[in-house]
């Protein structure tokens, strides 16, 4: 077996090398091992991230006694909960490329033979995962958990709750105790926010697309099977070391497509969109908008987790997990299983007995939620290029809606006119100039769509927006529109009153201005300068695709 550490660990001329790696306390017989990276995202300034060093020690324990010598390195993450409703949310989704980038560096620094990637939350997943398929090595996915849900008033509730619940109290609907009671029991621990939010989604995702092992996305944060699955994530590592099965062999179409599907039975944040266009990329996976649309029309949605109903990721933990969502699939032969995975086995000997334990949290696919998946795209004079529904959070009223646009430059400006009172039912807010080059960075606008539910006017009010939304977003809301307006997209050309018309069953979406009109409105047209001139944002904003193609670097 040829490793490629022994560029750094074998021979007279790399006598220096080993110098260095002695001055850090290792010996000869660890050099003579693989030598795995284990990319840890452990800090304290993210919850889903916070325990994320004894997954490490748990990982680097499975390594060693599999026979290698672990290796840990550090990686940023940003807590979008933290970071939302203001500037700081520019950063997250361009962190993703951020991160992808420096585990490339580290790994192709330092020759390891393998990787072990530790993320749990929403941009830090996906980008270790590009970064594993883009440089095609042996690699696993050991994310750290979800949180376990919080308990208010006897219900169970997760992330979301307190986010409406500033809007309930704005509304006069709740006093300060009834806040506080939100603030203090939403979020009791450790782990990524319990919902069906994008970093559950990107958890339960790779251990669909095979890079992470049965139980990924599911376990919780807290239980001790997170770090028994972290030791046997160490020793898988090794295997696939051994066998040369690097992250290409695993990450293909098959894989992907694979994604996509159960994508669509879980009813994923929709940010997922963004994620596997962009790990497909990677990949070399030629993946559009019309797939995602493909595979909505034939995947059933057989899963409601909050936000769009009343489960937690620990219910779904209990209900047999991913691998029970994928056998519940394969009744259809909606899944491929002859795909090899990071256990060295097919998917379907991973899910052969896996069978679904309670039928309340999954679905049975003869009995589904709907017929169609969680996610939709839809298409129209407004959004040419494209726009994104979490279809399976939207109430059955709003499937159709039709109202006067309320347009607004910015998510400070919509969010200060909902809490004014200012926006009425049947009416469509429109925030624009928050897409990965508008704002830049496509800022997710979880605050304005908490506060219209928290008022009560999620089943009434309607919200579009060349930005994106958190994964814990519900209702109508319509985002990832492309053109985006700093583009130059027909989003920047709406004017107050004009009417839109949102029907998601027929994956439509326009506004009654007809094409003569928005010419002549674009050639009177002066768009806002960029809000940003230094820093690397400045940088990003340049090179930054549109949604459409997952917001990858050009």
């Amino acid at each position: 077996m040829k490793l490629r550490s022994e560029q750094v660990t074998k021979g007279v001329e790399r006598a220096p090398h080993r110098s260095l790696f002695y001055a850090m306390g290792y010996i000869k017989e660890e050099l003579e091992r693989p030598l795995i990276g284990v990319c840890c995202a452990h800090s304290e300034i993210v919850p889903g991230h916070f325990n994320l060093d004894k997954v490490a020690e748990a990982v680097k324990a499975g390594v060693r006694m599999a026979g290698g010598t672990p290796i840990e390195f550090p990686s940023i993450g940003v807590c979008d909960g933290i970071a939302m409703g203001h500037a700081g949310m520019k950063y997250s989704l361009a962190s993703r490329e951020l991160i992808a980038d420096s585990v490339e560096t580290m790994t192709m620094a330092h020759c390891f033979d393998g990787l072990v990637l530790i993320p749990n939350c929403d941009k830090i997943v996906p980008g270790m995962m590009m970064a594993a398929v883009r440089m095609d090595v042996p690699a696993v996915v050991c994310s750290g958990g979800p949180m376990m849900a919080g308990c208010v008033k006897g219900e169970d509730v997760s992330l979301s709750k307190i986010f409406e619940a500033v809007g309930a109290r704005k509304a006069g609907m709740i006093d300060d105790d009834g806040l506080t009671a939100y603030e203090e029991g939403v979020c009791p621990g450790c782990g990524s926010c319990a919902g069906m939010y994008t970093a559950n989604s990107m958890n339960c995702i790779a251990e669909v697309l095979g890079l992470a092992l049965p139980g990924n996305g599911i376990v919780p944060a807290v239980d001790g099977g997170r770090l028994r699955m972290a030791k046997k994530a160490g020793m898988a590592i090794m295997d696939l070391v051994r066998n040369d099965i690097t992250a290409r062999d695993i990450v293909d179409e098959k894989s992907v497509l694979n994604a996509l599907t159960c994508d669509m039975a879980l009813g994923c944040s929709s940010n997922s969109v963004l994620h596997l266009l962009a790990i497909a990329n990677e990949a070399g996976v030629d993946l559009t908008l019309d797939t995602f649309n493909e595979y909505s029309a034939k995947v059933p949605n057989l899963c409601h987790l909050a936000p769009a109903g009343g489960t937690h990721m620990q219910d779904l933990n209990a209900a047999g997990g991913i691998q029970a969502v994928m056998n519940e699939l394969s009744k259809k032969d909606l899944i491929d299983k002859s795909h090899i995975t990071a256990t060295g086995k097919t998917v379907g000997e991973n899910i052969e007995t896996r069978p679904v334990k309670d039928y309340g949290t999954i679905r049975h696919i003869e009995d589904p939620y709907s017929e169609n998946g969680g996610i939709a795209v839809l298409w129209g004079n407004i959004a040419k290029n494209g726009s994104i529904v979490k279809r399976s959070a939207v109430a059955p009223e709003m499937m159709v809606h039709t109202g006067p646009a309320r347009v607004f430059d910015g998510e400070e400006e919509s969010i200060e006119a909902i809490f004014a009172g200012k926006i009425n039912a049947g009416d469509v807010v429109v925030i624009r100039y928050e897409g990965p080059k508008g704002g830049p960075g496509m800022r997710e606008m979880l605050g304005p769509t908490s506060a219209l539910a928290g008022m009560g006017l999620d089943k009434s009010v309607a919200l579009i927006t060349d930005g994106r939304f958190s994964g814990a977003s519900r209702g109508a809301s319509i985002g990832h529109v492309c053109p985006e307006a700093a583009q130059g997209g027909e989003i920047g050309l709406i004017k107050e009153g004009d009417v839109i018309t949102i029907d998601i069953p027929n994956s439509k979406i326009d506004a009654d201005v007809s094409d003569e009109e928005f010419e002549k409105r674009r050639a009177a047209y002066i768009a806002p300068g960029s809000r940003v001139k230094t820093g690397w944002l400045a940088r990003y904003q340049r090179m930054v695709s549109g949604a459409d193609r997952g917001a990858i670097m050009k």
